[in-house]
């Protein structure tokens, strides 16, 4: 597999491809995401994602592959996003406690030759969180920055009553789906 460039500072989504022995280098692009405006999660996933491949491409010259991703979180038709506290945080928690929640991922993948856009939806049941071991998630910074304030792997795994989909979607980047385009 060649060198791709990770461009997110997202530490879960470098340790996914860790994870699956892709090589990389990880670049910022900050792209400012409260300038979409939709409530569709689809919508707002796929044009975040392709803002923050056009502020990389004017920032890099794409001498290397490049990988951007944006991820959201959806309970009743609504997009959760990051929290910027915790009161917000405990809210948008609530919301997902004991409900049907969807992630979605879209994922561009760009080099010289071609273009790969993915975008893909893991679906969760959770079953109702514990109210004290709430309140012992929201004193520490695992939330902080997190699409839906909650990790999968983290604080709701526990919850898990059902998963419809991939896992590494529901992490902020659809390896599996990534994988054939990276072989030679």
């Amino acid at each position: 597999m060649e060198m791709i460039v990770l461009a997110s500072q997202s530490s879960t989504r470098a340790s996914i491809l860790d994870a699956f022995g892709v090589s990389f280098i990880q670049r910022v692009c900050d792209f400012d995401e409260d300038s979409i405006k939709t409530t569709n999660a689809s919508h707002f996933v796929y044009r975040v994602a392709q803002g923050k491949l056009q502020t990389y491409l004017q920032r890099y010259v794409l001498d290397i592959p490049v990988l951007v991703a944006d991820t959201v979180v959806c309970a009743d038709n609504k997009i959760l996003r990051k929290a910027k506290d915790v009161d917000e945080a405990r809210e948008i928690l609530r919301k997902q406690s004991g409900n049907s929640v969807s992630i979605l991922t879209c994922m561009i993948f760009k080099s010289v030759k071609f273009e790969m856009i993915d975008l893909s939806r893991t679906d969760y049941l959770f079953a109702p969180f514990d109210k004290n071991e709430l309140e012992e998630y929201l004193k520490g910074d695992d939330w902080k920055g997190k699409a839906g304030a909650c990790m999968v792997e983290g604080f709701c795994r526990k919850y898990i009553k059902e998963t419809i989909g991939y896992e590494s979607t529901a992490m902020g980047l659809c390896v599996e789906k990534l994988l054939p385009f990276l072989r030679p």
